[in-house]
């Protein structure tokens, strides 16, 4: 049974989404809701990231004295240096400890990625992997059925179910032998039946052979007609109940791409949220500190600058659909109002003690410290 990003996108992800569809009947509406639902359920381990990262940049020049300090005084006693490290460590924070809550983070962020990335959001694909042999080794062959890994698809607003491709004889087929592909439910129920139930919704599988053309031939029905012996890779889809249902200023949620492939438009509903996206990205790396915590390094520097602009191009070379980069511009725009609320915070004590100390070494000016961005100041003592 799976326990992983199925399981959390079937179990947690569509039930949610099915329940604010059923308030707000729109599908970018639910994105947004279900965005936000995951967000703010993750808060906790975000901020205590946010403010692991916050304070460790805040303690580092203070912690990479001291451990110099404990490397150059202890070099002939690792032991005692190990213990030093560790005391350090206690009092200054783990390095490591900010990335462990962004580890627990990732199984729910990737069934959300993968919830929106399915139905009813964008076509659905099923690849099959066929060998064509020759003729006279027909007899040679065992016929053993195949089904794919099933898929949630939409049926109907609401109405979703598992539905996996099926070859009944296999995946290996004699050079003029037919055989035809059909979906069913984890019930066993033909996908043909829902598209009778439902005539309004289009569920119609396509099919497009991606490799080895010319060695089979596949009809609107789904039957396969092998024509020479050699490898084939076909891949079918079912549509995405949403896929061409605009949000907003978004023309399709399941839209791909910058630039429209049939009639060469750009697509701008796109590259704006690819934009927004590097934007916020940028925005995040200025209130985190990471733009002027890099400063002193000019490899450092140039990496954290280009960061949004090799990530936001990313998404133009690697398109994804339009509902997904929604939910990551919104995510996105999340982060960034969180990390500033939390940038607002006050230190903990132990490293208010090492920021005063840091100041009174300075001559009390606290503007010599390199201080996070909105970082609140605080008032000087009267003399």
């Amino acid at each position: 049974m799976d326990f992983g990003v199925g399981f959390l996108s079937n179990n947690v992800m569509l039930p949610i989404l099915d329940f604010f569809y059923g308030i707000v009947p729109s599908y970018g509406l639910a994105i947004v809701a279900l965005t936000l639902v995951v967000r703010f359920a993750l808060y906790p381990l975000s901020a205590k990231s946010i403010r692991s990262m916050r304070q460790m940049r805040v303690a580092q020049p203070a912690m990479k004295k001291r451990m110099e300090e404990v490397k150059e005084r202890y070099k002939d006693d690792p032991t005692k240096q190990q213990e030093e490290m560790g005391k350090a460590y206690k009092e200054f924070g783990n390095p490591l400890a900010g990335c462990f809550p962004v580890v627990l983070q990732m199984p729910i962020l990737f069934a959300l990625f993968a919830t929106l990335r399915g139905s009813p959001f964008a076509d659905v694909p099923y690849t099959l992997n066929l060998q064509v042999v020759p003729q006279g080794t027909a007899a040679e062959i065992q016929p053993e059925a195949f089904t794919s890994k099933p898929h949630n698809i939409y049926i109907s607003d609401g109405i979703h179910v598992p539905v996996s491709a099926i070859l009944p004889g296999g995946t290996r087929l004699a050079v003029g032998e037919k055989t035809k592909i059909d979906f069913q439910s984890d019930t066993g129920r033909p996908l043909s039946a829902y598209e009778e139930q439902f005539p309004d919704v289009d569920i119609q599988p396509y099919w497009k052979v991606t490799k080895g053309e010319e060695r089979v031939q596949v009809n609107e029905a789904g039957v396969i007609e092998a024509l020479q012996p050699g490898d084939v890779t076909i891949e079918g889809k079912i549509p995405g109940l949403a896929a061409n249902k605009g949000f907003l200023f978004i023309q399709a949620l399941g839209r791909v791409g910058a630039v429209n492939k049939q009639t060469g438009q750009i697509n701008w509903d796109i590259v704006g949220m690819v934009a927004f996206f590097g934007l916020s990205l940028y925005a995040n790396q200025l209130l985190s500190g990471q733009q002027k915590g890099a400063a002193a390094n000019p490899q450092q520097s140039a990496v954290n600058k280009m960061t949004p602009v090799l990530f936001s191009t990313m998404f133009l070379f690697f398109p994804l659909p339009a509902g997904v980069l929604m939910y990551m511009s919104i995510a996105n725009l999340f982060q960034t109002i969180q990390t500033f609320i939390l940038s607002r915070e006050p230190l903990p004590e132990n490293l208010q003690k090492i920021v005063d100390e840091e100041e009174r070494k300075n001559g009390g000016d606290e503007d010599n410290r390199d201080a996070l961005p909105f970082e609140p100041r605080r008032k000087k003592k009267a003399s």
